[in-house]
């Protein structure tokens, strides 16, 4: 079995990844020119390694023997029968080593780091679980590590923080503006430019191209090994599949291999924050306004003046005023239903799959078990629904405590 799932894989990433593309008027490279030749470097060797036998080889070992993957996909029978409707499946993204699907990645980016002579990697991180994916691999390659993180996230993810530090990462506290993630990211570029040894890790599937590319063809595991295991549990695709939405690398992980699957609703999930009509959510497909942040062009959170607004979400990994440049084209073309949840209504889904299930979910994944309980009703008890558990709550209990 375990070994059909290992050449399964390898051959359909190599027989499934044509040219990077943008998607529609999405996407691009609004990026200094000095930037510009640092990505079309990466991408050239991304391009090379995509099709190289060997690469993959190693990617899929180290998924399979270090990250633990496949990951389960399992049926929620109490928390469906509580909600009623839909029966409700939980892709475990939650038991991949370092708690959370971010790992998928990073593995996939510091292969190609590696093969580019990078001897320092730097990632930003907002919940921490990219800085700990990061600083995971950085340890296991041996290679100097520095991750950017916002004065904020730092105060409220002290865990993850203590973890990054323990496996030998620096972490550069970013002080300007809100010190949250896009703030951090914005330091991140700059020390790029700067610094000719370093490979940038991006964490979500935002930014300019070659990394909305790059960060979904590392995750799109998620969604090929949901689809493999729902047919072989329920002998049929799922109705619909849920994920949280931050930047978007859950989400574009579970959604890529279901797209094309006419007859599956797709749901994508903001951070509403304390309401959408306070100002203090995370949405930033809310007012429809596009925008260049982060070097791409996309939805994002502006003002009438076209200046960035700051997001705000109980959840770190959600708090981001922009989203990646794949989620808004399939906004635009109408395939994903693009929906928000509130920070009250995570925290309820949180305990509620605590209580019911026995797993302590992350807070942006509580945000996508909130949607699909919304939703399940709107389904019949023979359909099934598809959740992305993208990470484990360790690193949120503080907050939850505050917060009860």
């Amino acid at each position: 079995m375990e070994d059909d799932w290992h050449w399964q894989l390898r051959n359909n990433i190599l027989k499934k990844e044509g040219k990077i593309m943008n998607y529609g008027e999405f996407g691009g490279q609004y990026v200094p020119q000095e930037l510009k030749e640092k990505l079309q470097e990466i991408e050239s060797e991304f391009e090379r390694a995509k099709k190289d036998e060997n690469f993959i080889e190693e990617y899929l070992y180290y998924l399979k023997q270090y990250v633990g993957r496949p990951t389960p996909l399992y049926y929620a029978k109490n928390l469906s029968k509580y909600v009623g409707g839909a029966k409700i499946y939980l892709k475990r993204e939650d038991l991949n080593h370092t708690g959370a699907h971010k790992i998928n990645n990073a593995i996939g980016q510091v292969l190609i780091a590696k093969r580019m002579n990078k001897t320092h990697i730097i990632a930003e991180t907002g919940a921490g679980q990219h800085g700990v994916a990061t600083a995971t691999v950085c340890a296991l390659f041996n290679i100097k590590c520095t991750i950017f993180m916002g004065k904020e996230d730092i105060e409220r993810q002290k865990v993850n923080v203590e973890k990054i530090k323990m496996l030998g990462a620096n972490v550069h506290e970013v002080s300007s503006g809100e010190g949250t993630l896009k703030e951090a990211v914005d330091e991140a570029f700059e020390y790029l430019i700067k610094h000719q040894d370093v490979f940038y890790l991006i964490g979500s599937a935002v930014g300019p191209s070659p990394y909305p590319e790059m960060v979904k063809f590392f995750q799109k595991i998620i969604g090929e090994e949901a689809k493999k295991q729902i047919l072989e549990q329920e002998n049929k695709l799922p109705s619909a599949i849920v994920a949280c939405i931050g930047g978007g690398s859950n989400s574009i992980g579970l959604f890529a291999d279901f797209i094309k699957e006419k007859n599956v609703d797709i749901y994508g999930v903001e951070g509403a924050g304390k309401g959408l009509n306070t100002g203090k959510h995370a949405s930033a497909m809310y007012n429809n306004k596009i925008g260049i942040i982060h070097g791409m062009k996309t939805y994002a959170m502006q003002n009438d003046n076209g200046e960035l607004m700051n997001a705000y979400s109980i959840s770190a990994g959600l708090d981001y005023p922009g989203i990646g440049p794949e989620h808004a084209y399939l906004k635009s073309i109408g395939r994903v239903k693009y929906d928000t949840i509130t920070d009250e209504e995570a925290v309820k889904a949180f305990k509620l799959l605590c209580k019911l299930e026995g797993i302590i979910p992350a807070l942006e994944s509580s945000h996508a078990i909130a949607y699909a309980c919304k939703i399940a009703k709107n389904y019949k008890p023979i359909d099934v629904i598809i959740v992305n558990l993208s990470g484990r709550g360790d690193k949120d209990m503080e907050i939850i405590i505050n917060k009860l």
